[in-house]
């Protein structure tokens, strides 16, 4: 079994302070760090995606004539309607200043089509196109990930269901994700559906003990 670690949108609008900001959303950084260190130390590839959308993506309410937080149909699929967020090229969309970035192998961007939202980090909201992800694991010849970031409940979720889907093994580390929590018991549904597709449920700690 080869391994890889994947750090969901640890980017500046994820934290505080940010237009989409995670409660306790900066605590996933130190857990970061200490799994990057410790891949390093194992020969495994570290790799982290990066919400990265055209300021006119439609998934924005300001784009969609919608309010925020509120929930619609985009492309004909059910979309929430974001604050504008993780622009390309503004300071949002950077990855948290405190990420050991040098660290990171690879990183693959999503979200880039201004006409469909993209959760996960292998494929847009209607599958309807792939990100490089896959290829690259592939080419790697990794067959399990473990996953952390945010947000648990949108990013983390989807992206965790995707890699599942295409036989990847996986184990979510809980220590190193906070959710966006639009009704009070999203992320812990999130990961009881992540356990349920078959993933394992873990933390940093367990992983490094």
């Amino acid at each position: 079994m080869k391994s890889a670690l994947l750090l969901v949108d640890l980017q500046n609008d994820f934290c505080r302070g940010g237009a989409l900001a995670v409660s306790d959303g900066d605590a996933t950084i130190a857990v970061a760090n200490k799994m990057m260190a410790w891949c390093k130390s194992q020969d495994i590839p570290v790799l982290a995606s990066q919400d990265w959308h055209p300021a006119g993506h439609r998934s924005f309410a300001t784009n969609s004539h919608a309010e925020p937080w509120t929930s619609g149909e985009l492309n004909g699929l059910p979309q929430v309607w974001w604050p504008v967020h993780c622009v390309q090229q503004e300071p949002g969309a950077e990855f948290h200043p405190a990420l050991n970035l040098p660290l990171v192998d690879f990183v693959v961007q999503k979200g880039t089509n201004p006409d469909i939202d993209s959760y996960s980090a292998f494929f847009d909201n209607g599958h309807r196109a792939a990100t490089v992800l896959n290829d690259w694991l592939k080419a790697a010849k990794v067959t399990h990930l473990y996953v952390m970031g945010l947000a648990t409940d949108y990013c983390v979720k989807f992206t965790v269901l995707d890699a599942l889907a295409q036989g990847y093994q996986v184990t979510l580390l809980t220590d190193g994700c906070r959710g966006v929590n639009l009704q009070p018991e999203d992320s812990a549904e999130a990961i009881e559906a992540i356990r349920a597709a078959g993933a394992v449920i873990s933390t940093s700690e367990a992983v490094l003990a």
